[in-house]
């Protein structure tokens, strides 16, 4: 069964939203990295949290990952056509949350109330 629009719409979103995509896609907007790079590069995300986030950017058609058989082995991951698209359409929602951060916590602050 064929997902609806606002079935994809959503699981763009999701993913568009998950702690560690948007860090990585930056990371990857720059051109082709090894792993290790994109580790150092995205600071706090586990071995683990960045295999994970890179499969799914793989899975869904917006990264790739070329193996190399060298000693030691050498992976690499860039954005495809589509993937960079996708980091191109995320940052203005970024350059939103930041340049309107004060305005959000202020309304955050007021709809909460006074602190007890």
């Amino acid at each position: 069964m064929a997902a609806t629009q606002y079935e994809i719409v959503h699981e763009v979103l999701d993913l568009a939203g998950a702690r560690w995509t948007v860090e990585v896609l930056s990371v990857l907007r720059s051109g082709r990295r090894r792993f290790n790079e994109i580790a150092r590069e995205v600071s706090g995300i586990s071995q683990k949290q960045l295999t994970l986030t890179l499969r799914t950017l793989q899975r869904d058609g917006f990264a790739t990952r070329a193996a190399f058989a060298t000693i030691p082995p050498r992976v690499e991951y860039e954005l495809t056509a589509l993937g960079l698209e996708f980091a191109n359409s995320v940052r203005p929602l970024g350059a939103f949350a930041v340049r309107n951060r004060d305005s959000i916590e202020a309304a955050r602050r007021a709809f909460d109330g006074p602190a007890e």
